[in-house]
């Protein structure tokens, strides 16, 4: 019985939350993985930025995985957003947090085309003012 209890500690996502009398050991390392991830990630897109290890024109493109790999590593080390049934809350207002702000970017990008498409030319806009 205590065998089962121990193997259960240790089928635990890095994200999950710890219970148990090595709880808080288990949290320290899980947040230590997460940070040296995420400083490994910086490093590497750092070097990658300036490097020529990668073809010059895929380095927006390599610098884009780096990015999404980390903000991966931050959900899932720092804000224990797994895809267990405790995180379906976190999981709905983080999915509503990234419409808004699609919303957001998207939306000012198409206004900001609209107007610089109809627009007058500055030639014609000086000639008016005359």
């Amino acid at each position: 019985m205590n065998e089962e209890r121990d193997l259960a500690a240790d089928d635990v996502a890095p994200g999950d939350e710890f219970e148990g009398a090595g709880s808080l050991g288990a949290a320290v390392r899980s947040y230590l993985v997460g940070f040296l991830l995420a400083i490994v990630l910086t490093a590497v897109s750092f070097y990658l930025a300036r490097s020529t290890l990668v073809w010059e024109p895929s380095i927006p493109i390599a610098l884009s995985v780096l990015a999404i790999a980390q903000m991966g590593v931050h959900l899932v080390f720092f804000l224990h957003i797994t895809a267990g049934p405790d995180s379906v809350n976190n999981i709905m207002a983080l999915a509503f947090g990234l419409l808004i702000v699609m919303l957001l970017v998207f939306g000012s990008l198409w206004i900001m085309a609209n107007l610089d498409h109809n627009m007058l030319p500055m030639d014609q806009i000086l000639n008016m003012q005359r």
